[in-house]
């Protein structure tokens, strides 16, 4: 079915991608917050190849997009807000404030569950933080957030601008806020009042259990602070810190066939939540 938006989804989403992209590789170049551990060489081209594929598989599996999903259910009343006819002007930014709670509940879930974890550590083992560590994801844990955002949705009855919008603000923050990107520290405080900042989300690439199980939010940073898993700095701060997973040190885990195969390779019990020092 086609959007009920007066405008291509995907050129809009593809276009947003590229030039955040862009500026914020602009930015880290021109105000880094940290030394680089690798060249962007080594880890840029698997990162990218990442979104390239699990972009594909995305097309492949569902026939349907998440906005698609939506305008489906707008025109035949699905989920909560179409039968309970709540107004537009509600039912948007109610909808994106809910996809974000969910997507808050699924990251912590990716930590909670030790199976889940191994496909969701792929993302901490990038021995960097920067723009690109903010889409490399397993094509298996992608597929998994789709059917968990599909079927939340349909449920919910979320208007298609709601989901464009949301999908938008995911896709910008996940990028901002992994940025290796030095915000005045006065801007910070200000800005993580409201959304998840590059300091406040890299405490969570801490290779520090304690860390990497903390600031779960990937755009508003109120869920960390109301679910208590708010954690303000690193101890070793941002300079000291060892960003990534301890048992995954090796560059050559960097390679697109090593990260793809990472969730079959090794165990690591002390970082799912509540795990085994």
């Amino acid at each position: 079915m086609a959007s009920s938006l007066p405008f291509d989804e995907t050129t809009v989403r593809l276009s947003i991608f590229a030039t955040i992209l862009v500026v914020m590789a602009l930015a880290e170049a021109a105000w880094p917050r940290r030394e680089r551990t690798l060249p962007r060489l080594t880890r840029w081209p698997s990162n990218l190849a990442v979104v390239v594929l699990d972009s594909l598989l995305v097309r492949l599996v569902f026939p349907m997009t998440a906005v698609a999903v939506a305008a489906l259910g707008e025109a035949r009343g699905w989920g909560l807000l179409n039968v309970m006819q709540v107004p537009a002007w509600i039912a948007v930014p109610v909808a994106v404030i809910v996809l974000d709670l969910v997507i808050y509940l699924q990251h912590v879930m990716f930590h909670a569950v030790p199976t889940l974890w191994r496909l969701h550590r792929m993302h901490h083992a990038d021995l960097d933080f920067d723009v690109t560590t903010g889409s490399r994801f397993h094509p298996v844990e992608i597929m998994l957030s789709m059917v968990i955002k599909l079927t939340v949705i349909a449920a919910l009855g979320a208007p298609a601008l709601a989901v464009l919008i949301f999908e938008v603000l995911l896709n910008a923050t996940a990028m901002f806020n992994h940025g290796n990107l030095r915000l005045p520290l006065w801007l910070d405080r200000w800005v993580r009042l409201l959304v998840v900042t590059p300091d406040m989300h890299r405490v969570h690439h801490s290779v520090v259990v304690r860390e990497t199980n903390s600031n779960f939010g990937f755009n508003l940073s109120v869920w960390d602070r109301m679910f208590g898993t708010y954690r303000d700095q690193p101890e070793a701060g941002h300079d000291g810190m060892a960003i990534g997973v301890e048992t995954i040190r090796d560059p050559a885990e960097q390679r697109l066939d090593r990260m793809l195969t990472q969730p079959f390779r090794g165990s690591d019990r002390r970082y799912p939540v509540a795990g085994r020092d």
